[in-house]
């Protein structure tokens, strides 16, 4: 949408009434005047809510509690290992390092983005906007480079042929066509139309704008209002020279941190009443805390791992971190694995090459947890085990031994094998 039909919206809509000066719709249903602060973040491709605020990534972020979920989910998901694996014929798997894709997955996506950069900055576009787009800059094999593009600059369509056709809109220059074939699309999973995903800004607009107006709500009772203990009462009027030294003894005795809570003499029978907090700030309180839990349910992070709930902390750790990947982070692997398999590999490579996130990285536990689970997975007297010593190093960042590769190792001849 371009500047001046985003900034005039339908011209039907008429000024309000209560505007000081001249004011210009810009949207159908409402108009702002040119010196509203909403007007630049309407512009910078905020939305509109009912609470009155123009939400946008800007304001969005500004929550500390909505902040923390965006930066753990894209955190996460590009501190991970996203490895390309390969089906060999005998039904084994290893991973395909020398295949181009793995190098733009774990080595050098562009030119100026590390892994854990590209794949946190697309993590982050799809999750706030909806849609992560990459150029791929065509090489002998396969892409040999990946180049984010500005989601706000991208349009797609679907044509006749029911084919995505990608409409991008440079910095300077032209619009440039661009096919499904030259485009990576990074898709959030939930999405209005079946072609585009809607990302956070849009479908938790409205709670992040009542969080904002309840956050100002807070700052301007801080900034204006009056933080009183309590009053002085005194059935008749005081004398000039007992205010003179109230007053003194107020400057001298009380005002700041270091003389909080010290006692106070009164003034010819003055009679002191404390004042609680009120219905209306405990009703504010209560307030903000509701539109956290609300952040909490739209991302999915779990409550403790947004820092504003510890009671789930200590033995529950290990839940957190298996309910954090479950119920958040697996559609996202799901979707990043799904587009490197449509976009990176042609059609015969998938049948042997998959993408697979390494999630076994967040639940390793304790040490004691994965000695234990070690212990069982090798194997010993009396048991099978399921793994051999070189993939439990492998699990461990360990380099392989000469005798790891031996099954049973536990059980008689590896252990003879590395004595010797």
């Amino acid at each position: 949408m371009g500047f001046w039909s985003r900034f005039v919206g339908v011209m039907s809509a008429e000024p309000q009434p209560h505007s000081s000066g001249p004011s210009y719709p810009v949207q159908a249903y409402s108009t702002y005047h040119l010196t509203d602060p909403n007007v630049p973040e309407f512009l910078r491709g905020g939305r509109t809510t009912a609470s009155g605020k123009v939400v946008s990534e800007r304001s969005a972020l500004s929550n500390a509690t909505f902040f923390r979920a965006v930066n753990l989910i894209t955190g996460t998901v590009g501190m991970l290992p996203l490895n390309l694996h390969r089906r060999l014929a005998d039904g084994t798997i290893e991973k395909a390092t020398d295949h181009p894709v793995h190098q733009l997955l774990r080595v050098k996506p562009n030119k100026y983005q590390t892994p854990y950069q590209f794949k946190s900055y697309m993590q982050g576009r799809a999750l706030l906007c909806g849609n992560a787009y990459a150029y791929k800059v065509p090489g002998i094999r396969s892409a040999q480079a990946l180049q984010p593009l500005d989601p706000s600059r991208v349009r797609v369509e679907l044509n006749d042929q029911f084919e995505m056709v990608y409409r991008w809109q440079p910095k300077n220059g032209g619009e440039r066509v661009l096919s499904s074939a030259e485009v990576m699309h990074l898709r959030a999973p939930w999405s209005s139309d079946g072609i585009t995903g809607d990302g956070l800004l849009k479908v938790a607009a409205e709670a992040l704008g009542l969080a904002e107006v309840t956050d100002e709500a807070a700052a301007r009772m801080f900034k204006n209002g009056a933080y009183v203990g309590g009053v002085l009462q005194h059935p008749k009027a005081l004398s000039k020279d007992a205010i003179e030294r109230l007053k003194a003894q107020f400057e001298e005795r009380f005002s700041g941190a270091e003389n909080a809570g010290r006692w106070m003499v009164a003034e010819e029978g003055l009679e002191a009443k404390p004042l609680g907090t009120s219905a209306k700030e405990a009703e504010g309180l209560a307030q903000r805390k509701h539109q956290a839990e609300e952040v909490s349910r739209y991302t999915g992070v779990p409550r403790p791992l947004l820092m504003f709930d510890e009671t789930s902390w200590g033995s529950g750790i290990e839940q957190l971190g298996l309910f954090l990947i479950t119920y958040c982070l697996l559609p996202w692997f799901n979707a990043w694995e799904e587009v490197v398999a449509q976009s990176l590999l042609s059609e015969r490579e998938r049948d042997t090459y998959y993408a697979k996130f390494n999630e076994a990285a967040l639940l390793r536990g304790s040490l004691k947890d994965q000695a234990e689970f070690f212990s069982k997975a090798l194997g010993g007297p009396g048991a099978t085990g399921f793994m051999i010593p070189n993939e439990a190093r492998e699990k461990m960042d360990m380099n392989p031994e000469i005798w790891g590769d031996t099954p049973g190792w536990l059980q008689g001849a590896g252990a003879d094998a590395a004595q010797s």
